[in-house]
């Protein structure tokens, strides 16, 4: 089986975690901007990877544009947040974005922020989402949590997490 690991990433993280999965299933990774280079009917397994903004999987419409044109390939998409695993928005945000009864499997994979790589509309949204958590009256500990987390640049990525999303994929052959 052909596999090919497409991604969209804005920071680094999500190409960091393409390059992960690439190198342990063997085979290439490319960014969506560069898709026109390669012929995706060689491939079997498209793995598609890109980062949430907003609970949204940014330029996920691409990989379902694909599956309408071809559906039997196997389609796998990782998303990549600043959440961490265990956020218990995480399953919501995955079910808005991929709906349980589709043949698209999901995955996702904490990042992190990185303000100096981010664009000015998304440093500036992340300030605001910051700024708007620290002056909540009646915070939670978890939003509390999140205000602190979300005001400066951090990394909590670890290849570790890209585990199950692997033997998804080997499940396939």
């Amino acid at each position: 089986m052909k596999t090919i690991v497409i991604y969209n990433s804005q920071t680094g993280f999500t190409k960091q975690y393409a390059q992960w999965i690439a190198q342990e299933l063997q085979c290439d990774s490319i960014s969506l901007h560069r898709i026109n280079e390669i012929a995706l009917g060689d491939f079997d397994t498209i793995i598609f990877g890109s980062w949430c903004h907003a609970g949204r999987i940014k330029k996920l419409n691409w990989v379902f544009e694909e599956l309408k044109k071809d559906a039997s390939k196997n389609y796998v998409v990782f998303a990549v947040g600043a959440s961490s695993m265990d956020s218990p928005e995480i399953p919501k945000t995955m079910e808005q974005n991929i709906p349980k009864n589709s043949i698209v499997k999901g995955f996702y994979l904490q990042g992190g922020l990185n303000y100096e790589k981010m664009s000015f509309s998304s440093r500036i949204m992340m300030k605001l989402f910051a700024s708007m958590l620290r002056k909540k009256k009646d915070a939670t500990e978890e939003e509390k949590k999140m205000a602190e987390m979300v005001s400066r640049s951090f990394d909590i990525s670890d290849k570790k997490y890209i585990v199950p999303l692997l033997r998804y994929v080997h499940s396939l052959k």
